[in-house]
């Protein structure tokens, strides 16, 4: 054994494999988790929106942490906003 080695180049490796960690998946989930909140801040009335249930649904009414979604004639749903998944069309298309 080298008594001389750098110990920086024992953690070399280590390293490699934390940046390579952070721009495969750390990196983008955070991306991600970022469209998810400015899609929830943008929902309005007549979004029609999917859960994370499966829901599909048109937004009646938008509270502050939640949604009442229109699923058919005379069914409403409350749901949470974080709940919400995707959306499926804009109110002005």
């Amino acid at each position: 054994m080298n008594a001389g080695s750098n110990p920086l180049l024992n953690l070399m490796p280590v390293i490699l494999i934390f940046i390579v960690f952070y721009f495969l998946l750390i990196r983008p989930q955070k991306k991600t988790q970022e469209e998810h909140k400015k899609m929830i801040a943008a929902l309005k009335k007549n979004d029609e929106v999917v859960t994370s249930g499966g829901i599909h649904g048109t937004i009646m009414n938008v509270k502050e942490d939640t949604v009442t979604l229109k699923v058919d004639d005379n069914v409403k749903v409350e749901v949470q906003k974080n709940s919400i998944s995707t959306m499926r069309r804009k109110a002005s298309e």
